[in-house]
């Protein structure tokens, strides 16, 4: 009882967390799909490269930021990051097994 109230007053909440992981994997879906888009299709480019790098050090930079930040909402942020790629990922999958019938 007493850690939910030092945490509440320091004016981090575990949805503070969530939303931020839930934002970073929804970008780090976008990222690596278009990474792979590019890689599987034999388009590799410059762009496409770093779209690659990026993807490697986007998770670490949030993480470390809220690791940082407000550390007690740093497993919020991982839960966050990591259900929104596996939804952002079944969610594609899904649309495109409609769209192959």
């Amino acid at each position: 009882m007493n850690e939910q109230s030092s945490f509440i007053r320091e004016g981090v909440t575990p949805l503070t967390g969530l939303i931020i992981g839930a934002a970073s994997g929804a970008i780090q879906f976008l990222i690596l799909s278009k990474f792979t888009r590019a890689v599987t299709g034999g388009t590799l480019s410059v762009k496409s490269a770093l779209f690659g790098v990026l993807q490697f050090f986007l998770p670490l930079i949030v993480l470390l930021g809220c690791a940082l930040l407000f550390p007690k909402g740093l497993m919020w942020s991982g839960i966050g990051m990591a259900a929104t790629l596996i939804a952002c990922a079944l969610v594609s999958f899904i649309l495109r097994l409609k769209s192959a019938k």
